[in-house]
Parts: C-alpha cells; structure tokens; sequence
C-alpha cells in the first residue's frame, strides 16, 4: 500500500517560484506513472504534468510549458514538481498521485487511472 504526502506550497507573487514535493511511503514496486493534479476553486481538476517510472517519458498541460518541470528524486523517494515564473491562475490545491495496481497508463486525460492520491497542498499567487 502507498501513501502519499505532499509538501511545499504557499504563497507567492507572480514571477517567483515554488518547489513542491510528493513523499511516498510503503510498496511502489507496482507504481507506473506519477503525476501532479491541480484544482482551482470553482474549476474541475486537472492534469499539470506526469512522468513515467523510469522517467522515460514527461507530459505537461500547455500552459505550464517551459515553466514547470516534473521530477523523481530516487534517493529521496520524492515526486517533485518546480514551478517558475508562476502567474495568479497557477492558484489551487495541488495534488500529487499515483497510476498503481496493475494499470499501465500514463499521461493527463484519464485521471481514473490514478489509484493512489494524496492530501494536496495549496499554492496561492498574488498579483
């Protein structure tokens, strides 16, 4: 069973930036894909990038692009997320999670297929 615990966030001005960290406890043999979810208020949740075990393949939504970069510290056992020049509507609760139990998806579109989640950890960007 995998727990995860996410770490980081808090507020900033736009412009700065903010390194999130996703902590993973117990047995991640059968993970595949692991990815960071966002929700602003008053919006559906959704895909911000996901890297493959391994780390053989990245997705990220366009309009974090060339300003957020998704990573696994094996040392650590961390999911890690930087985010750079970030801007107000970057604002939500995000969330980390896991593809587990047998799927071998991995990507942003089916966020069924993320087994495992943790509590999320709010970022809020002032203008």
């Amino acid at each position: 069973q995998v727990q995860l615990v996410e770490s980081g966030g808090g507020s900033v001005q736009a412009g700065g930036s903010l390194r999130l960290s996703c902590a993973a406890s117990g047995y991640t043999r059968s993970t595949y894909c692991m990815g960071w979810f966002r929700q602003a208020a008053g919006k559906e949740r959704e895909g911000v990038a996901a890297l493959s075990k391994g780390g053989t393949a990245t997705y990220y939504a366009d309009s974090v692009k060339g300003r957020f970069t998704i990573s696994q510290d094996n040392a650590k056992n961390t999911l890690d997320l930087q985010m750079n020049s970030l801007k107000p509507e970057d604002t939500g609760m995000y969330y980390c999670a896991f593809v587990d139990g047998g799927y071998w998806y991995c990507g942003l579109e089916r966020q069924s297929k993320y087994t495992i989640w943790g509590q999320g950890t709010q970022v809020t960007v002032s203008s």
